[in-house]
């Protein structure tokens, strides 16, 4: 316990390194005011331009950077892509990104389960009766998932990838080795890079600052327009301070690095307490796979093609199991989760095309089970009963399902933001008035840079967890989760705040991914089999997401001068019972992972290796989000993307072994 003196004294310590944190950061911030240029890519051409020697399905954080990567080392790449490229004011801006989510040019959307039984899932508000499940929205376009997501880049726990290096006595997947992929990726915009690069130890923080993916902060200024906003920030200090305070004592001397995640000397100790969110963008601008694809393909054009309007519906194997290409169907609109799918006809046009070297799939935790079991492989039983003919027997395929489990507390404020008066925060439709934010954004300025996040808190739900386990992330707006239209709720409402509780490495890994049909243009069946129906025996996540909530209504209460009311969950879910029963119901989460699990040949239930080798087969890899054992960080993608780099490397050095 800390004396009340040394309590003041540290609370303002803290705000005031937050407030010059964000006063220091301005003046990066004035230099990205237009997206920089990526760095020239040299590229090798392809001994044989007028045949591929890698098919890659999907262009999302897993394919779009690897495919890329392939083809500047000198290889000749297909990147195959069932979505369109269309590139709409909702991709482009920030803040649209939950427009982007419903946007019809971009979205797939898929309607999921959390529970079997059929009463429980019918208590969550957000239930469609129409669809039968909770909205999912997922992206069918060129960058996949990386089109519409928060861009959020926070980087993964050590643990993610030491249980993997223990899993396999696997050296290279080893924390302190993985950590330089994420070097190679990023482009930091918000840290000064070393001046002495070629020092050891130098750069402690050990961010990257010549990769492909820039990496920012929000403009620290516009916290400092909004007293509210402010007053928010010292309120969440302050809590921390009161819980944390001895391990703040301990860090203060770490200015840049005490609110930077993603900084090595944070990421190594596991710390926790106030951060601010490194976000995906650049010059005001959201990037990710998509420009990184279209620059290597401007750069590499004999190396790099991408085909978009591509559904592929089968792996091609031979005799031995080996693959030698894909059947797709061309055509816009044919996967029936968009959107702007008929139900019945629009075909497409069939086609086929070989790989001379391997097929990779791409398509995400949804998608990449479903092509293995169109194409043969998967449990013997589920294929049967579609009538596909059993080409590989792996039970594994579609099990393992994981996600986190999120939740919202949602407080309606006394007066609206001043930081959100002037804007629409939504695309313009025709016949709208001149927005002054999105004028602002063109000039790379201003909110709609933002992702809405104002900061992140990172903590464990109780302290025997080595790790943080909560990212409890605050943001003006609206939001409660996932349904059709909530996107029109998120920002228009202009006097609420939510308070985002988010659970990270959750023990229920009984989700599971179903072929509903043998047609692929069908969406699968998806259950995550959440709390009590699935295999968390002790309860650990729900009592988790309690304290999350606890912890922020303990915050709201430091603030609560500013707040009329909490309207999510609400003052009559006052009680521990009450609030589980209101997680159980209203829990959500948007970072489907393992369905394809990583794991030794003699584990029956995994479907690759640690090299991303499918069992049972040759020349397939998998590499998304579906390959980890166990669900990974707090947000998802950047544990993709850094996959795809070691990917490439595995898949480059085996390339150097043979050839063809």
């Amino acid at each position: 316990m800390i004396s009340r003196r040394r309590f003041n004294w540290l609370l303002v310590t803290t705000v005031g390194i937050i407030a010059g944190f964000m006063s220091g950061c301005a003046s990066w911030f004035g230099r990205t005011t237009t997206p920089l240029p990526l760095p020239p890519v040299s590229c090798e051409q392809p001994a044989n331009s007028a045949s591929y020697e890698y098919i890659v399905v999907g262009s999302g954080a897993g394919g779009g950077p690897l495919a890329a990567n392939i083809a500047k080392a000198g290889h000749r790449v297909l990147l195959l892509e069932a979505g369109g490229d269309e590139e709409p004011l909702s991709y482009q801006v920030p803040v649209f990104h939950p427009d982007a989510s419903e946007d019809p040019a971009l979205g797939w959307n898929f309607f999921v389960r959390h529970y079997a039984n059929d009463q429980q899932q019918r208590l969550d508000s957000k239930f469609s009766a129409a669809e039968g499940g909770i909205f999912y929205p997922r992206a069918g376009t060129l960058g996949g998932c990386t089109a519409h997501n928060a861009m959020i880049t926070i980087y993964p726990h050590q643990s993610d990838w030491d249980y993997i290096a223990d899993l396999f006595h696997d050296d290279s997947w080893k924390s302190e080795n993985m950590r330089r992929y994420f070097e190679r990726l990023e482009r930091c915009e918000y840290v000064d890079p070393p001046l002495l690069t070629n020092l050891p130890l130098v750069d402690e923080s050990r961010h990257g600052f010549k990769g492909w993916l820039t990496t920012t902060i929000a403009d620290p200024t516009l916290i400092l327009q909004d007293l509210v906003l402010l007053k928010l920030v010292k309120a969440a200090a302050k809590q921390s301070l009161e819980e944390l305070g001895g391990l703040f004592t301990r860090v203060l001397g770490h200015v840049r690095s005490r609110f930077d995640p993603n900084d090595w000397r944070m990421v190594r100790k596991s710390q926790e307490g106030v951060v601010l969110v490194p976000l995906a963008v650049n010059g005001g601008r959201r990037t990710g796979a998509r420009e990184y694809i279209r620059h290597v393909q401007q750069s590499c054009p004999q190396n790099l093609v991408v085909k978009t309007g591509a559904l592929v519906t089968k792996i091609v194997l031979d005799d031995q199991n080996r693959a030698t290409g894909v059947e797709y169907l061309e055509g816009r609109h044919l996967y029936r989760a968009d959107a702007l799918a008929p139900r019945d006809g629009n075909s497409g046009t069939s086609h086929s095309v070989h790989a001379s070297r391997e097929v990779i799939l791409c398509g995400g935790a949804f998608n990449s089970p479903q092509l293995l079991k169109l194409s043969g492989i998967g449990p013997v039983e589920e294929l049967q009963r579609n009538g596909i003919p059993v080409r590989v027997p792996l039970p594994g395929v579609g099990e393992n399902l994981q996600d986190r489990y999120e939740v919202g507390v949602v407080t309606e404020m006394k007066k609206d933001f001043s930081l959100l008066q002037e804007g629409a925060f939504r695309p313009p439709e025709p016949g709208d008035p001149p927005d002054p934010l999105l004028e602002q954004w063109r000039h790379g300025r201003g909110a709609y840079t933002t992702n809405g996040a104002i900061l992140g808190v990172m903590r464990r739900s109780t302290q025997t967890k080595p790790e943080p386990d909560l990212f409890i992330f605050g943001l003006a707006g609206y939001f409660k989760g996932y349904y059709p239209r909530y996107s029109e709720d998120v920002a228009r409402r202009k006097n609420y705040f939510t308070w985002a509780v988010l659970k990270a490495h959750t023990q229920n890994s009984a989700g599971q991914v179903l072929l509903r049909s043998n047609d692929p243009r069908d969406t699968p069946l998806i259950n995550f089999h959440y709390f009590d129906e699935g295999n968390d025996r002790a309860g650990e996540d729900l009592e988790a997401v309690v304290e999350g909530v606890q912890y922020v209504r303990r915050l709201n209460a430091e603030f609560s001068y500013y707040i009329h009311q909490e309207v999510v969950p609400g003052p009559n879910t006052s009680s521990l019972d009450d609030l589980r029963k209101f997680i159980k119901q209203e829990a959500w989460g948007h970072h489907a992972s393992c369905s394809n699990k990583m794991g030794q040949a003699d584990d029956p239930m995994a479907v690759v290796d640690n090299t991303f080798r499918v069992h049972g087969t040759k020349n397939l890899r998998v590499v998304d989000a579906s390959v980890f054992p166990r669900i990974p960080g707090f947000f998802i993608v950047t544990s993709v993307y850094m996959i795809a780099e070691k990917a490439s490397d595995l898949i480059l050095a085996d390339a150097k072994q043979v050839s063809i």
